[in-house]
Order: structure tokens, then sequence, then C-alpha cells
């Protein structure tokens, strides 16, 4: 994505969904494991959660909260990591079943943001 496309804000949320056949999710979760352990220890992200579809079987969505723009996601964090991110990609990538999907959306913040502990069960 070309960065001058990228909205201007000082923190994002990304939400990504990735389509696999429903019997290559076992393979899709042993290629994630390894990096979202990586990414949630990242200084800047502050947000992390995996959510699948009951509806439809093989969508896995993610939302990730970064404290940076997402200029230097795309410019600067990305390019540095792609190392790490690579056995990932070529793991997941000839899996999909349909084209990734994202939005970078702003984070409106307090008041409208609560996290509870029951959420982390």
């Amino acid at each position: 994505m070309d960065p001058s496309l990228l909205p201007d804000l000082e923190r994002f949320s990304m939400q990504v969904t990735v389509y696999f056949a429903p019997s290559d999710l076992p393979k899709f979760w042993e290629a994630f494991k390894p990096i979202f352990d990586v990414v949630v220890n990242e200084p800047k992200i502050v947000y992390f959660e995996v959510f699948e579809d009951p509806a439809e079987p093989g969508k896995v969505s993610w939302i990730e909260n970064w404290d940076g723009s997402p200029k230097w996601f795309m410019t600067e964090f990305m390019p540095s990591r792609m190392e790490y991110y690579k056995p990932y990609l070529e793991a997941t990538e000839p899996l999909f079943v349909k084209p990734r999907e994202f939005s970078i959306k702003k984070r409106v913040g307090l008041p409208y943001v609560v996290q509870k502990e029951g959420n982390l069960k």
C-alpha cells in the first residue's frame, strides 16, 4: 500500500481477515502462533485478539491496536520485521481461498474503550 494513502493517525487499529478451507485451519494455527507470540511482545502493540466466524468455518479475523501511525507501521515496522513474518506468510498465503482483507481504523479511545477481566477468559 502506498504510504501516502494511509490515514494520518497517531495510533490505529488494524482489522485483518483471512479465509481458509476448514481442513487447513490446523496448518494456519501452527504457523500463526509463533508470529502471534512475537508480535504481542512488540513495544507498540497494545491489543491483539483473534476471532473465528462460527457462521463461516475457515474465516479467521483479528484486531491489532498499535501505538504508532499507519505510516510508521508500513514504512518502518513491517520492513524491519519481514524476516520473522516470512515463515508465517509462506505457510499461510498458499492456503488462502479468498484474498486477505484488512482495514485501518481510527481508535476513538476514552471514554469509549473498556477492558474487563471477563474478556480474558
